[in-house]
């Protein structure tokens, strides 16, 4: 089972990593030139979390890994947004 603390954490890391995402996503919808570099970097925090989700779900209890899913899915709908856009 996962500790409290490491799924707070995580939870944390998902909340800010979509929260910069989000920032560049609509940043680069307000221009025609948008920063490449933070839009390249809100992708790799968002695959970078993907994967921490990932390694957390191999010692999670059934209730955690239904967080850790909802979790993937909303970092995976944000990197299918900002793909799309990209």
């Amino acid at each position: 089972m996962a500790t409290r603390d490491s799924m707070s954490n995580l939870t944390q890391q998902v909340e800010d990593t979509i929260r910069f995402a989000e920032e560049q996503y609509k940043e680069s919808n307000l221009q025609e030139q948008y920063n490449d570099d933070n839009y390249t970097q809100a992708l790799q925090r968002l695959e970078q979390t993907y994967q921490d989700i990932a390694t957390m779900a191999h010692s999670a209890n059934g209730p955690q890994r239904e967080q850790l899913h909802r979790m993937r899915l909303q970092i995976q709908q944000m990197q299918n947004n900002m793909i799309l856009r990209g």
